[in-house]
């Protein structure tokens, strides 16, 4: 695979992700502001801003409104969720003979409401589930379409690298308010219910963050995420034949005990069993 295809769909798999993820990380902390009257408006946004990597200028006062305009919708802001779309539909466009035509409409016509200033106009909330379903509905694609091949590897490494990032700073900008917070956070890494099944209802800061960072089950936990990264380099390394090998395939049923390779020799009469 060409160096700049590979690098190309590596990255589509990061901004997809890290739009996502920005999304849900503004969903948790501006509806904590909204909810607790004890949560520091400035405080807060200065402690995300810098989780994020977005810098502050001395004496400056950041409200919640500048922090939805430098992670969400400020073009020239390389963390926002617009530059963000931006940069993945521009990777896509590079690599556009690699994608399915499915995938690379639901990159193209997700990033042409940024433009057209449709993201702008919708309401915080409403812009964030948007995010969201977008993001949902190109991983969805790429997962129905895509050969796994090299190039899905790196799609997956990608996304994979992006999560365990992104979800470490879900749990740093938590950390930052009222226990109350950590409920919102797996909210909306959408794993509410599955931490309720896991720990029997117990609801802790501990128990939520282990959950978040060390769960080996839950997909969006940064262990599973760097597991899944650490599989796609594996892959990567082993992806020089396509075809499995004979002494690779699986026994032909429980009442077979022959291999497919004795299965695919010439038809003899074998005893019964």
């Amino acid at each position: 695979m060409l160096s700049r295809i590979a690098e190309s769909l590596f990255w589509i798999g990061r901004y997809v992700e890290r739009a996502e993820d920005t999304a849900r990380i503004l969903e948790v902390q501006t509806q904590l502001m909204v909810e607790d009257p004890t949560v520091d408006i400035a405080t807060t946004c200065d402690g995300v801003l810098a989780i994020m990597g977005v810098p502050v200028d001395p004496g400056e006062v950041v409200g919640t409104r500048e922090l939805l305009q430098r992670l969400a919708y400020d073009p020239d802001s390389p963390a926002s969720i617009h530059a963000t779309l931006r940069a993945a539909r521009e990777v896509a466009r590079r690599a556009r003979e690699t994608l399915s035509t499915s995938m690379w409409e639901a990159v193209n016509t997700t990033w042409r409401a940024i433009p057209s200033g449709r993201f702008d106009a919708m309401a915080p909330p409403t812009a964030f589930a948007w995010v969201r379903d977008r993001a949902a509905l190109i991983n969805g694609t790429a997962d129905a379409t895509m050969l796994r091949d090299e190039g899905w590897q790196f799609l997956v490494l990608g996304r994979s690298i992006e999560r365990a990032d992104m979800t470490a700073r879900l749990v740093a900008a938590a950390s930052l308010s009222t226990s109350s917070a950590w409920t919102t956070s797996l909210r909306a890494c959408g794993g509410y219910e599955s931490f309720l099944r896991t720990y029997r209802g117990l609801e802790t800061d501990r128990v939520a963050a282990e959950f978040l960072v060390l769960d080996r089950l839950f997909p969006r936990s940064v262990v599973f995420a760097l597991t899944r990264a650490e599989q796609c380099l594996e892959n990567l390394d082993a992806s020089g034949q396509r075809s499995w090998s004979t002494a690779r395939w699986p026994t032909c049923s429980p009442t077979c005990r022959t291999r497919w390779s004795d299965c695919s020799a010439p038809a003899r009469r074998r005893p019964r069993q």
